[in-house]
């Protein structure tokens, strides 16, 4: 495969996710805006309010990477010690590779359930939202939905992938007429995707193992767009390549031009994140995990608009339904990704710590996420976000 042309590189990188989300912030800041007024006096307040969150949460501040492995374990059900014992017997490396394959299918799996979605656990717990969906998608794994091989479960691979049915899925999600999850359809077109795109997903262990055991986190994120780039739906193209998670904002540049373009990488990120703990169980170091932004999703979004610092402009954003590549929402995440450095940067000056050592994704996990939970459940039932997506199962 040739390699991309510095333009397409650059909009591939965390530094563009950054700088394109910044410049939209600056012009915030201006009140030059269409959509979101920014009211930087509240980020005082926001800071001051996941800190406290975070305190509460973690009192020693040991506070682990925001990943889909503290998913895992909701309600006090110890699955990954579970999962862990069941893999005992394997070698250092196929543990990590299965590792991978749970945590790559659960986070593609993992966009947002809407808000009607439940999942009862056997033995009668019930989940809702992204704790649902990683239960849901941990069952799945075990009882060998993505694995092509009976006697192998505990994998998932090309065969069994693609191969999946959306009535399978539904079955395992428990998707009925009156438990309906958004965007069904869009996460099978992934999971099928990504067969095609892997052997397994735990390939990418092997990927990053040739390159040593110290392995920069933006070459984590690299080699998860290279290899899962093409099962993206195709909305943005640039000279040929499949950008993904990027869209448009009239304020950066002309239409159609790659100036106008703004990149988040959302999923491929968060992925990222939870590629972390197997990668280092199987000898591989990850650094620089600051090199990596905010997740402009729903929560983080979320936080900021309910504690007044981005402040609609148009009052139907807090009552309609948008897609998420219209202008707002675009806007709305930019703004999110920018502000989230700074709520980090505020949260560590209160701790006297540095970014070594409380980096951004213990900022989220903290944090900012479960912050954005809290504040959403005081004000609305059922937690809703104050924005609403019309998701397709593969963005939030």
């Amino acid at each position: 495969m040739r390699e991309p042309s510095p333009t397409v590189a650059y909009l591939l990188s965390t530094r563009a996710i950054r700088e394109r989300c910044r410049a939209l912030l600056e012009l915030g800041l201006a009140g030059k805006l269409k959509h979101f007024r920014v009211d930087p006096e509240r980020l005082t307040t926001v800071a001051d309010y996941v800190l406290a969150v975070t305190r509460e949460s973690y009192p020693t501040l040991d506070i682990p990477v925001h990943s889909r492995w503290g998913h895992f374990d909701v309600g006090g059900v110890r699955r990954n010690a579970e999962l862990d014992a069941r893999l005992a017997s394997l070698p250092r490396a196929e543990r990590a590779r299965a590792k991978l394959d749970l945590v790559i299918t659960s986070v593609l799996l993992d966009a947002g359930s809407g808000p009607t979605w439940k999942y009862v656990e056997p033995g009668g717990s019930t989940y809702a939202r992204s704790e649902g969906l990683a239960v849901a998608s941990f069952h799945m794994f075990l009882a060998g939905a993505f694995s092509s091989d009976p006697s192998q479960p505990l994998r998932a691979d090309a065969e069994g992938l693609q191969r999946l049915s959306l009535e399978a899925l539904a079955r395992g999600f428990q998707v009925t007429e009156s438990n309906p999850l958004a965007g069904l359809e869009g996460r099978l077109s992934l999971l099928q995707g990504l067969g095609r795109a892997l052997p397994r997903p735990g390939a990418l262990y092997d990927a990053l193992a040739a390159r040593g055991t110290r392995v920069h986190a933006t070459e984590v994120l690299g080699e998860v767009l290279k290899s899962l780039g093409s099962i993206w739906p195709g909305r943005t193209t640039l000279e040929g390549v499949n950008l993904g998670d990027v869209w448009t904002h009239s304020m950066l540049g002309a239409e159609g031009s790659p100036e106008s373009l703004v990149p988040f990488h959302k999923l491929s990120q968060w992925l990222t994140y939870s590629l972390l703990e197997p990668l280092e169980e199987g000898g591989i170091t990850v650094t620089d995990l600051d090199a990596l932004t905010g997740l402009p999703e729903y929560r983080n979004g979320g936080l900021l608009v309910d504690m007044g610092l981005l402040v609609p402009r148009d009052p139907r954003l807090l009552t309609e339904a948008f897609k998420p590549g219209s202008e707002p929402i675009v806007e709305w995440r930019a703004l999110t990704v920018a502000l989230l450095d700074e709520v980090a940067k505020r949260v560590r000056e209160r701790l006297g710590m540095t970014a070594e050592q409380l980096p951004l994704a213990k900022v989220l996990q903290g944090g900012t996420w479960t912050a954005g939970r809290k504040i959403a459940a005081e004000k609305r039932p059922g937690g809703t976000p104050p924005i609403r997506i019309e998701s397709d199962g593969t963005v939030f």
